[in-house]
């Protein structure tokens, strides 16, 4: 079969590191092993698939605020020196009670003018926002981060994955019962708008299309997932605004070593098997 001369060569890249907070760590696309998967795991396993030797490492942790991602993630991440690394950060702030957007956006910047000249691309994103009384109040926040993701990628050559423009990510059935983390079904739209953006040939045309409409609950089992929220969910998150902590507190990266100091490589535990990465093993050089 010819080859279409006007068709884009697939890109081939050769590493990945994530950078930021419980979105890209993959809460709460949760594994029989008790581990969280996501966007950024199914991202490179799809990209490992392409490109032998491939190499990977998530740096994310759930709770970091964009101060935190600074100053534990992005010098570990330039130093790394991948061809691709994802940022994603700065939503936990806008969430607080009190948020300073101007040092957000200074924090952000800085992020952003040390990731980009350290790997080939940097993806930036427009995270996701469901519909709902709490985001709603925070949402001019929200825009105001994304305005910057915008500029900021102008200025530096970074793609921007918009997912707040994405109707199927409104979807409250996207949306695990925290209301604050996807389902594995997001994490893999994500997955896939990422994959996109990069330049990958699409597997999955609709990821932004909305589910198919359903009857919603009826106003009882609503009201049971309130209280179940609530209790479960939205009270230990006000404790830990009131108390200064942080669900991240004590966490690190899945591949880095708190007892070494320093992040280390994943690469496919089977670089024979030309399907999909079922398995990790750790590169330690």
């Amino acid at each position: 079969m010819q080859k279409n001369p006007l068709r884009p060569a697939p890109p081939t890249h050769s590493s990945l590191v994530a950078v930021g907070d419980s979105f890209t760590e993959g809460m709460s696309d949760l594994q029989p092993d008790g581990s969280y998967r996501g966007w950024a795991d199914v991202l490179a396993i799809r990209m490992a698939g392409r490109t032998p030797g491939f190499r990977y490492a998530n740096l994310a942790v759930r709770g970091k605020l964009i101060r935190q991602i600074v100053e534990e993630q992005v010098d570990v991440a330039a130093a790394m020196r991948p061809d691709v690394i994802t940022l994603v950060g700065g939503l936990n702030d806008t969430l607080r009670p009190k948020c300073d957007m101007a040092l957000v956006r200074d924090l952000l910047t800085e992020a952003v003018e040390r990731l980009a000249p350290a790997c080939e691309q940097l993806v930036l994103m427009r995270s996701p926002g469901r519909q709902g009384p709490v985001l709603d109040r925070f949402r001019p926040r929200m825009e105001e981060l994304f305005a910057c993701v915008d500029e900021l990628a102008g200025r530096h050559g970074a793609v921007v994955v918009d997912l707040y423009g994405a109707p199927s990510l409104s979807d409250p059935r996207m949306w695990d019962v925290d209301r604050l983390h996807l389902t594995a079904e997001g994490h893999r739209r994500v997955a896939e708008a990422v994959w996109q953006t990069l330049g990958y040939e699409a597997e999955d045309t609709e990821w932004h299309t909305p589910m198919p409409v359903t009857a919603p609950p009826g106003w009882a089992a609503r009201r049971v997932a309130d209280a179940r929220f609530t209790r479960q969910h939205l009270l230990p998150w006000i404790g830990r605004r009131l108390t200064g902590r942080s669900s991240g507190d004590g966490r690190t990266g899945a591949q880095f070593s708190a007892e070494l100091g320093k992040a280390f490589w994943v690469t496919p535990a089977d670089h024979t098997n030309p399907g999909p990465v079922t398995d990790w093993r750790r590169v330690d050089s």
